[in-house]
């Protein structure tokens, strides 16, 4: 997913930060606000039960973060059998339309606004929980650039994968692994991106029409 027409003559990109179950990485929060750089933050609806002082941050700063759906319990939108990177799939709709639901519901109770957006955990998806979720009323929330893995890269790449988008890049990076290298590597990769003149826009002040999903 890209953004569907930026503008040509500037770098245009959208950066996204997933809060799966985990931790508050304040090192990114703390350098965008000091920057002045939005993100769409997808969160779930464990992270923000056991976050409170993060998502009094994030809250604290809305002029700067969007929060959309992660899904309540991190869990992927895949039918059948098996595991994601050891996590289990969904399994059924039944499940699909729960973890989406319940996600919403946990960002509508503690942020006051409803997300549009969802992105899957894992990011991985089952053609018919793609068409649930779309009849849920949520957008698919893709990405063109995965920064950090997982945060499981080293400082130092996830800062060259970012330093290198191109115009129009939905870029994701995680905000829930703190104790990790990954998370200085966002803030230096960004940072390099705004020395580049960067222009960055949250997915939550976007419609679909506006990204375009080859």
């Amino acid at each position: 997913m890209r953004l569907a027409d930026p503008t040509s003559d500037r770098l245009v990109v959208a950066l996204t930060l997933d809060a799966c179950p985990g931790d508050f990485d304040a090192r990114i929060a703390t350098a965008l606000v000091e920057s002045g750089i939005p993100a769409t933050i997808f969160a779930t609806g464990l992270w923000l039960r056991r976050n409170p002082a993060g998502l009094a941050f994030l809250l604290a700063h809305r002029d700067l973060f969007g929060i959309e759906n992660h899904g309540e319990l991190h869990i992927p939108p895949v039918l059948g059998q098996g595991k994601i990177y050891g996590i289990p799939v969904a399994g059924d709709l039944a499940t699909v339309r729960r973890e989406v639901a319940q996600g919403a519901a946990s960002i509508s109770a503690t942020t006051g606004s409803a997300p549009r957006w969802y992105r899957a955990a894992t990011g991985h998806y089952s053609p018919a929980a793609m068409l649930e979720i779309q009849q849920l009323g949520f957008a698919i929330a893709g990405y063109s650039l995965n920064a950090d893995a997982g945060a499981s890269l080293p400082a130092r790449s996830v800062a060259r994968r970012i330093a290198k988008a191109t115009n129009g890049e939905v870029i994701v990076a995680h905000i829930n692994q703190p104790y990790r290298p990954s998370g200085e590597g966002v803030v230096a990769g960004v940072r390099e991106l705004q020395g580049r003149c960067a222009s960055f826009l949250r997915l939550d002040q976007l419609s679909p029409a506006d990204l375009g999903y080859a």
